[in-house]
């Protein structure tokens, strides 16, 4: 029997089938339109699923700026990973740094992911990922960045304002009342006093350590510039980062996906969900900010020194 007979003994019998056949032949009508199609559609193009994560780290935004935050990527995440097809996740990074919780907690969901779904991970770092940045970066199997991407500073900081001398000269009396009596530790409105500051920079020192294991389990042989060098806070262009270690190589997303999986590769970006919900929380957000009163003012303030924090997180990288 020639094959075009036995193509058409196969549509007949498909046709043919009892309701009771029809499960059973369910393999085989796949078989049969898949040798309908033209060659070409044959073999669907290989997929990769791009998530871009862009901002400071922070555990809450406002209105005057986004943020990065488990809760604010879960889901984007959770679709990344879950995309049909999916050859393996790419994960572009631009962030100055922030929160080491929220940083952690990306990364571990990050990771979580990638062993849930047998899928691998590919870091790319646009313009900056440090501290922080390069911490969640540490999820990828992998970490490129462009010769110009600033990579790196692994270590801690803690920032703030003082306003001692600034209610003085606005003739504020500020009245806190606590009980503990280190609860006002580090008060922008009090002097610094000295075993707060030896008390913050301890905490520091546990949360550095936890960064450098990090550093080490995730890079491993890979690391080649001293630790002494690594783990100061310094960080380096995208060349300078290869030659230590800490990142890979020197590529784009686009370049990198078509070399590894084909010039047919597509590559499918996961955004947020921008629904009903999302933008009326986001309005709800402006008007608490436009509102009169104590509060409104109080979130007022908030959401500026937030947002000039943040500039000045970025400023720091020359961005």
């Amino acid at each position: 029997m020639s094959k075009s007979q036995e193509k058409a003994a196969d549509e007949t019998s498909l046709v043919n089938a009892s309701d009771d056949q029809k499960p059973k032949t369910k393999g085989r009508v796949s078989r049969v339109l898949t040798r309908l199609l033209p060659k070409r559609f044959r073999e669907p193009a290989p997929v990769v699923a791009v998530v871009r994560l862009s901002g400071a780290i922070a555990a809450s935004g406002t209105a005057f700026r986004s943020n990065l935050s488990l809760a604010s990527t879960a889901s984007t995440l959770e679709k990344a990973f879950s995309l049909r097809g999916a050859k393996e996740v790419a994960i572009l990074i631009n962030s100055p740094g922030g929160s080491p919780v929220q940083s952690t907690l990306i990364f571990k969901r990050i990771r979580a992911l990638a062993e849930e779904k047998d899928l691998p991970v590919t870091v790319f770092c646009e313009d900056v990922a440090a501290s922080g940045g390069y911490l969640i970066a540490l999820a990828g199997d992998e970490i490129y960045a462009d010769k110009s991407s600033i990579v790196g500073s692994i270590g801690v900081i803690f920032s703030g304002f003082g306003f001692v001398d600034a209610i003085g000269k606005l003739g504020v009396e500020r009245r806190v009342y606590t009980a503990g009596e280190k609860k006002l530790s580090l008060d922008p409105f009090q002097l610094e006093e000295a075993d707060d500051i030896v008390r913050l920079k301890a905490i520091q020192s546990e949360i550095h350590e936890v960064f450098k294991d990090l550093v080490r389990s995730r890079r491993g042989d890979k690391i080649a510039g001293r630790e002494d060098e690594l783990f100061t806070g310094e960080f380096w262009a995208g060349q300078g980062a290869v030659e230590r270690g800490l990142i890979d190589g020197i590529a784009d997303v686009r370049s990198l996906m078509r070399k590894r999986h084909g010039k047919k590769v597509k590559l499918r970006v996961i955004g947020k969900d921008k629904g009903w919900l999302a933008r009326r929380l986001s309005r709800s957000s402006l008007i608490e900010f436009s509102g009169f009163g104590e509060s409104g003012a109080r979130n007022l303030a908030d959401g500026i020194l937030g947002a000039i924090e943040e500039r000045s997180m970025w400023s720091r990288f020359g961005l």
